[in-house]
């Protein structure tokens, strides 16, 4: 899995990857982005690679919307959606959405590990 197996996932860290649609990814929107897709790192033991995709609904109106993919091992992939019109109050709300599936998700693992 690994090039180098002596190193462990935590080490490597999770592939992060922070794309517009339509718009341009400024440094402090990628920056917001990847600290708080950094929050993630709990989650380390499942997650591989988190894409954040951005993009305007309405360029008249500036609401913005958010998708965040996590790529989990062995089971589907993560998909949490938000909209509104402050960029950075968007990604926040896409990231607690994802957290809180991921951490259903833990907890579900943690059961049938018990049984």
């Amino acid at each position: 899995m690994f090039s180098d197996p002596t190193r462990t996932r935590k080490e490597l860290g999770m592939r992060i990857n922070v794309v517009g649609l339509h718009m341009e990814v400024t440094d402090p929107i990628r920056q917001h982005a990847e600290k708080k897709a950094g929050k993630l790192d709990k989650f380390n033991n499942l997650t591989q690679q988190i894409d954040i995709k951005f993009w305007k609904e309405n360029s008249a109106q500036e609401n913005f919307s958010v998708e965040v993919v996590v790529d989990v091992i062995n089971h589907a992939d993560f998909i949490a959606k938000a909209d509104g019109h402050d960029l950075y109050l968007v990604i926040d709300d896409a990231i607690n959405k994802v957290s809180r599936q991921l951490n259903d998700h833990r907890e579900k693992l943690k059961i049938e590990n018990r049984a």
